[in-house]
């Protein structure tokens, strides 16, 4: 359950990170870069069974 919470929230952080949004056009990808390796940090915990 925690899992899929943390996913949720990690994937919409990811979503406003995009260099797309007028908000973040100018910090290019690295926080979307960020976030993308933390997602699929988590991912890899979440099939592992460790969350």
């Amino acid at each position: 359950m925690l899992g899929t919470i943390l996913l949720i929230i990690l994937i919409l952080m990811l979503l406003g990170a995009v260099p797309a949004w007028p908000h973040s056009r100018g910090w290019g990808y690295g926080p979307s870069g960020i976030l993308g390796v933390l997602a699929i940090i988590l991912i890899v915990l979440l099939l592992m069974g460790r969350i």
